[in-house]
Order: structure tokens, then C-alpha cells, then sequence
């Protein structure tokens, strides 16, 4: 636990909202001045015992639950990246999921331009891999020239996949699954996600792949064959980055080489002259 950070962040953001807001009156006469809600009134808007916020603020709460976590982070109106301080503050970890299901949904309108300004394939697509934003280069990847509204819909169901997904069974879906049964774990009231793995479960190559289960879920650094519908066969290569405000979001870029199979590439750190 950070306790000065968790402190700061909790203190700071109880100062901005005004107990009027809430029910409560100020004090008119001798007693309280500082702003925003007292610890007194947390414990009585979240319905815990008296004391419970205090301990969280003054960071003598080991290991507080997830819940309580949670109902601090919506009355303080916390965003996402506030609720992941929060978290790795009081927990150090992460949050075990968005702290709203709307999150995750959209990004800032700047990221078409930055993924037009790539000249490898790039996308982003939201928590539950629908198609926000991508370039001409991805667009080309497929004969119609037109990119799927659901990337993970497309790869593990659309039958053009498994032949764009060169070894679709044993080199692109054991890889993919894990990803489908990871995103519902942190989000299981998506229905996007709901219905894609209704679908896989249901589709007689891809169910049992899923059943089997699998570890692997992160594709940054991944080298995969690709049949490229302009450039015919050869090798992607993966690098995989998430939008800090949009949780769940991934910004994309495939690095296809024509032709056989070419060495990976070194891992990059900081050399000392």
C-alpha cells in the first residue's frame, strides 16, 4: 500500500464535492470548515460502518475489498485512470475490471489521425474489439477492401479468416481464445462479448479450441503468418499498445513481410555508451 499517494488522491478528491450535493448541511457555528465531505459522511453515503472510510484514507486498511474500492471510486466521481491509481495505491494492482461497463467504448477522435499517419496496418478497436478507427494499409488486408465491424468476431468465426489466418487452428485461434475468455472475465456484462463467445461456443471448429482452454493473451511481439489478399503470403508481425483512457482498448500495428518467414527482431533497451 502507498499510503501518502492514497492519501493525497482520497483527500483531494472528497474536497471537491460540496455535502449540500448530498443531503448534508454545513455547520453554521463553531466546528468543521474544511471543504467537501467529511469522513463521517463517506461512511454514511457508502453505508459502512463508522470509521471504515477513515482507515482507507489514512492507509490502515490493509487489503481492502474490491467493493468498497468501487463505491469510493463512483461517489468521488473517480475516471478510469483515477480508479487504477486507486487500486495499485490501496491494493498494488490493478483494478480486477473497468469501473464502468461504459468504458472502454471510445477514444479520443485524434487516434484515426495518428493510425492514418502509420504506413503498416493499424487499428483501434474498443474493450469489446469493435472497429473504432483504422488506415487504408489494414483496409487492403481483405479482398473487399473493407475492414469487419468486430475484429475478434471476424477472426474466430468468418470463414474468408481461417484462410487469411494462415494454420487458423494451431497458430492464430489457440492465441485468440484466451483473449475472448479474459476480456469477460473483467467485463461479464458486455453483451458484445456475450454474444461472440455464444457464437464460438456454438461453431464446431472453434468451440472445442475454447473449451480446451489456454494461457496466452498478449499478441504484442507476436509473429503470425498472414495471406495478405494484395501482397499473397507472408509473416505479421504484431505490436499491440492501449489508449490510456479508453481500459480494454488496443492500438494495433501489423508489420507484414511478403515472402518466408524472416528472424524475429532484437529486443530493444536502453545501452550505455
Amino acid at each position: 500500500m502507498n499510503k501518502k499517494a492514497l492519501r493525497a488522491l482520497l483527500r483531494e478528491r472528497r474536497a471537491l464535492i460540496a455535502p449540500e450535493s448530498h443531503g448534508f448541511s454545513r455547520p453554521t457555528g463553531q466546528g468543521r470548515r474544511a471543504p467537501g465531505l467529511s469522513q463521517h459522511q463517506v461512511d454514511q453515503l457508502l453505508h459502512r460502518t463508522l470509521g471504515t472510510y477513515h482507515r482507507l484514507e489514512s492507509g490502515s486498511y490493509p487489503n481492502p475489498p474490491a467493493d468498497l474500492l468501487r463505491d469510493v471510486a463512483c461517489l468521488f466521481g473517480l475516471n478510469e485512470q483515477e480508479w487504477v491509481l486507486l487500486c495499485r495505491y490501496a491494493l498494488l494492482q490493478d483494478p480486477p475490471g473497468p469501473l464502468h461497463q461504459s468504458s472502454g467504448k471510445e477514444v479520443p477522435g485524434v487516434w484515426q489521425e495518428a493510425v492514418n499517419s502509420v504506413s503498416h496496418m493499424a487499428y483501434v478497436s474498443d474493450a469489446s474489439w469493435d472497429l473504432l478507427a483504422w488506415n487504408q494499409a489494414f483496409a487492403d488486408l481483405f479482398p473487399d477492401h473493407r475492414p469487419p465491424m468486430n475484429t475478434m468476431r471476424w477472426m474466430l468465426l468468418d470463414p474468408q479468416a481461417r484462410c487469411t489466418l494462415v494454420d487458423w487452428s494451431t497458430t492464430w485461434a489457440p492465441l485468440l481464445l484466451p483473449q475472448l475468455r479474459v476480456a469477460l472475465a473483467s467485463r461479464p456484462d458486455d453483451e458484445v462479448l456475450i454474444q461472440i463467445e455464444k457464437e464460438v461456443v456454438a461453431d464446431p471448429e472453434a468451440g472445442p479450441l475454447y473449451e480446451a482452454g489456454g494461457s496466452a493473451i498478449h499478441p504484442d511481439g507476436d509473429e503470425r503468418p498472414l495471406l495478405h489478399s494484395r501482397l499473397g503470403p507472408g509473416w505479421a508481425t504484431m505490436c499491440a499498445a492501449q489508449p490510456l483512457t479508453t481500459p480494454g482498448a488496443r492500438f494495433m500495428i501489423l508489420i507484414f513481410h511478403p515472402g518466408p518467414r524472416r528472424p524475429q527482431p532484437r529486443t530493444l533497451t536502453l545501452s550505455a555508451d
